[in-house]
């Protein structure tokens, strides 16, 4: 049977289309993605962290793992910004936390120089399932 094309029907269905969309959009959960910032909390004065912005700062934001975590300075001087839950106090400088929606979830004491601290934070942010470009 050939079923025709009836003026009516197309005119009715392309106005249904929208609404036919946004009932599939509700019905299928869309993927939430967590914030993933890297929060570095340093002090004046520091030695160790004014070699990591003399060695890393200047090219982790162009990384992959800097893309993946952004870089988020904390001055120890002041309060934790909003919305950040700590597992403990920080007790060195530099201190980097890996952050998920505000929640550490791995962090790394101290600065063990730059070729240490790219493998430390790559193990930190596969073991908390944090993909960067390369797969880590």
């Amino acid at each position: 049977m050939i079923i025709e094309y009836c003026p009516s029907i197309g005119a009715a269905l392309s106005l249904l289309r929208p609404f036919l969309l946004m009932l599939c959009l509700m019905a299928v959960p869309l993927a939430s993605r967590a914030e993933t910032v890297l929060l570095m909390a340093e002090k004046d004065g520091c030695f160790w962290c004014i070699r990591w912005h003399a060695e890393v700062g200047p090219i982790y934001p162009k990384t992959d793992e800097g893309r993946a975590a952004p870089l988020q300075r904390h001055d120890l001087a002041e309060p934790l910004p909003d919305g950040i839950k700590l597992l403990s106090r920080v007790r060195f400088t530099p201190t980097f936390i890996l952050l998920e929606d505000g929640h550490e979830v791995a962090r790394i004491e101290g600065y063990p120089g730059d070729m240490f601290f790219w493998a430390l934070v790559n193990d930190m942010l596969t073991g908390a399932g944090v993909t960067t470009g390369t797969g880590g």
